[in-house]
């Protein structure tokens, strides 16, 4: 097995580094304060790719496989997990929609997407239904040539300020389950549509989060997305990739926390000695720098797997989100620990990269939903062979 990065892949990442420095550095904590989605940022990333980097290429994607894909993410969030976040979920969306759409509606959203002068949101949680996904409630009819939605969807990645949703709705009865989920482009601002407030939140704050509700919203029945009765297994697929995504923004929010930490431990002195030189702050170094590695590692062979089309990517990409949000949250706990109370204050970034890197925990099924998904196939019958 080899963990060399190709020629290829250092560049894709060190030009993500270089982006990162220059476009999201600078700005990351105003956005923060304040609020601000920074779409203008979000545009300049889609010229170098980065909106579309696993979408297919006949909707304007690069079509790089996920392993490429967290090598970029990782180097934005180490700046700035927040909008980089949002970028993942855009790219998810895109992939889904460039992979199930019509051509017709491929071509009206594809490129635009891609380029990042479109964005896109990703809508499967609802009020009612955030694990169990397949108890989702909002409805879309088929009356004539036209889907009619009613519903609501809740804590929506931006929301209010995105140009397509990719939406998750049921066209089944309630007794069909998983089997009667469809999958959507919906336009953003088709009437019926409306957001609520903006969420208030602990992290996260560079990106709006809205309930979203639908009250009879029209759309042309070609917005459909592959068959009916399909949207669940594109939901299930996006989300392997999804959460390969969130667990590269918390090793990248860990290796963000963890540079600084190796920075501040050579400028801090006490005692008449630079913190460097305590052994304790040595040894908790030490076991963030372990604990960062081993998570980028299972993210990578997870994203490996996914793109091998392995029998096991989903139990791999469940294990690789469980760990790697669990260990980043750790690592930039610690190294905001080292801070003291310098790591309390807005003026460094590590209260900022904890924050934004504690919801990872959270979304795209919560960790405890990961252990659930690991341990049934642990226990299905060819369990021997589940994690080799």
């Amino acid at each position: 097995m080899d963990f060399e990065l190709s020629e290829d892949q250092r560049a894709f990442a060190d030009t993500a580094r270089q982006f990162a420095h220059t476009e999201l550095a600078p700005f990351a904590a105003q956005w923060d304060a304040e609020g601000i989605f920074p779409r203008q940022a979000i545009a300049k990333a889609g010229e170098l790719g980065f909106c579309g980097l696993y979408a297919p290429e006949n909707a304007g994607g690069l079509a790089l496989p996920r392993l490429d894909a967290t090598l970029v993410f990782e180097e934005m969030a180490a700046v700035d997990p927040s909008t980089t976040a949002f970028i993942t979920i855009h790219n998810m969306a895109t992939w889904m929609l460039g992979t199930w759409a019509t051509d017709a509606v491929r071509d009206q959203w594809g490129e635009a997407l891609t380029s990042g002068q479109k964005l896109a949101s990703y809508a499967l949680t609802e009020p009612g239904a955030g694990s169990d996904a397949a108890s989702l409630k909002t409805h879309a009819e088929l009356v004539g040539n036209e889907y009619v939605i009613n519903g609501a969807k809740a804590f929506i990645s931006g929301a209010g300020s995105t140009d397509v949703l990719v939406l998750m709705a049921r066209t089944g009865d309630a007794q069909s389950g998983a089997r009667g989920i469809s999958a959507f482009a919906v336009p953003a601002n088709t009437p019926g549509i409306s957001y609520g407030k903006k969420e208030a939140k602990m992290g996260w704050n560079s990106q709006p989060t809205r309930v979203i509700n639908f009250d009879n919203a029209r759309i042309p029945a070609d917005h459909l997305l592959g068959q009916e009765g399909e949207g669940f297994k594109i939901a299930m697929k996006g989300l392997d990739g999804g959460r390969i995504n969130i667990a590269t923004c918390s090793v990248g929010a860990a290796q963000g926390a963890l540079t600084q930490a190796q920075s501040y431990l050579h400028e801090r002195k006490q005692f008449g000695k630079s913190l460097a030189s305590f052994q304790a702050l040595q040894f908790k170094l030490a076991d963030m720098a372990t604990e960062l590695v081993a998570a980028r590692q299972m993210v990578r062979l997870a994203a490996s797997k996914l793109d091998a089309g392995a029998r096991d990517a989903s139990t791999y990409c469940a294990m690789a989100k469980r760990f790697a949000t669990d260990a980043g949250f750790m690592v930039c706990n610690e190294a905001l620990q080292l801070h003291g109370g310098y790591g309390y204050l807005r003026d460094f970034p590590l209260e900022r990269l904890l924050r934004d890197a504690r919801v990872h925990q959270i979304l795209e099924g919560t960790n405890e939903i990961m252990r659930v998904i690991i341990a049934r196939r642990m226990l299905e019958d060819d369990a021997p062979d589940a994690i080799r």
